[in-house]
Order: structure tokens, then C-alpha cells, then sequence
């Protein structure tokens, strides 16, 4: 079983290679993605900005309590490394998020876990509560299933706010952050699906 698995994490490691050789030109993300670059982006942000990121702080939180959930459920060592990286990529994210709301004036509410925020201040793709209830009590195989059916959605509601941000945003750092998070999570997604073909 393990060999089968071998390619896939192969492939998710390439892909995240990538992405950091690719997230400090913002090249390929920012020319179709932002307008016309002149005046387009501020020290300044905007309601866009400040959305982003008051949504996305609960989201990258309740994806490290997943991820967090899934490690100790004993999943097969490829899961265990997707989420290994998904949390050691998205709880320093989080920090820049307080850090680029405390420049815009913001404040920091610090109160984001599990499903609490289907109000919709963390994006689309937010876990239930019954679906975290579900991920914690789950182990082994039945876990890692869970994991990544409930991450892919949760990363592709990620890029939809990204994309938002990327049309409406003028916050350079949220910016950047925005498409960071679009290119990294979008070569996890593929990683992931490639992994549930196999559980």
C-alpha cells in the first residue's frame, strides 16, 4: 500500500517545491488577476481587504484544527504529511493575517474555531461542527478520508475568496497573500484528490 502512495507524495512535494520557487514573483497571479498594475494596489486597504482577511484568519484556523485532528488519528503517512504541510504553511499565515489587520486598524477578534463560523466570516468551505465531530472521532483510513474531502473543499472556498481579494483588493500584502494562497492550495487540491483515488 505504501508504493501506491509513493507517486502522490512525490507529486505533492514537486508540486509545493513549485509553488515556493513561484510565490515571490507574483508574474504569472498578478498581471490577469489584479487591474491594470499603475494605481491599482495601496498601503491603503479597502472593505475587499479587510473581508479577505477577517474571513480567511477563521478559515486557515479551522484548516490547523483539522489538520491537527487528522495527525493524531494515526493516517496513513502520506495523509499525515499533506496535513504536516498544510499546518506548517497556513498557522504562520495566520500571524501575517493579525499583523495586516493591525496595520489596516483592525482588530484581532482571536475567537475562530471548528464549524462556529458558518455565519460566513470564514469563507466558503468551512467545516460543520458535525463534520469536525466526525474528523475527530474517526481514525486510521475512515480519518484520512475525511480529511481530505473536507480539506479540498475547504481550499477551493480559500481560492474563491482569493480570487475575490485579487478583483476587489488594494492591500499590496493581502494581495500577495491572496495569490500565494490561490497557486499553493490549488496544487494541494490536485495532490489531495490523487490521494483519495487511493484510500
Amino acid at each position: 500500500m505504501k508504493t501506491r502512495y509513493l507517486s502522490t507524495a512525490v507529486l505533492l512535494t514537486s508540486a509545493l517545491v513549485l509553488t515556493g520557487c513561484g510565490s515571490g514573483g507574483s508574474d504569472t497571479a498578478g498581471s490577469s488577476d489584479s487591474p491594470a498594475g499603475t494605481s491599482a494596489t495601496s498601503t491603503k486597504g479597502n472593505d475587499a481587504d479587510i473581508s479577505f482577511l477577517t474571513g480567511m484568519k477563521p478559515h486557515h484556523e479551522q484548516a490547523v484544527e483539522m489538520s491537527e485532528m487528522v495527525l493524531a488519528a494515526n493516517p496513513p503517512a502520506e495523509v499525515a504529511a499533506v496535513a504536516t504541510q498544510i499546518k506548517g504553511a497556513q498557522a504562520p499565515e495566520i500571524e501575517q493575517m493579525n499583523t495586516m489587520l493591525a496595520d489596516l486598524g483592525q482588530k484581532s477578534d482571536g475567537a475562530a474555531h471548528g464549524g462556529g463560523h458558518s455565519s460566513g466570516a470564514g469563507h466558503g468551505g468551512m467545516m460543520s461542527d458535525q463534520m469536525m465531530a466526525e474528523l475527530d472521532g474517526a481514525t486510521g483510513t475512515e480519518a484520512a478520508r475525511l480529511y481530505l474531502e473536507g480539506m479540498v473543499l475547504h481550499h477551493e472556498g480559500a481560492i474563491e475568496a482569493s480570487d475575490a481579494e485579487l478583483k476587489d483588493g488594494k492591500y499590496e500584502p493581502a494581495l500577495t497573500l491572496a495569490r500565494e494562497i490561490k497557486q499553493a492550495q490549488a496544487a494541494e487540491i490536485t495532490a489531495m484528490q490523487a490521494l483519495l483515488g487511493k484510500l
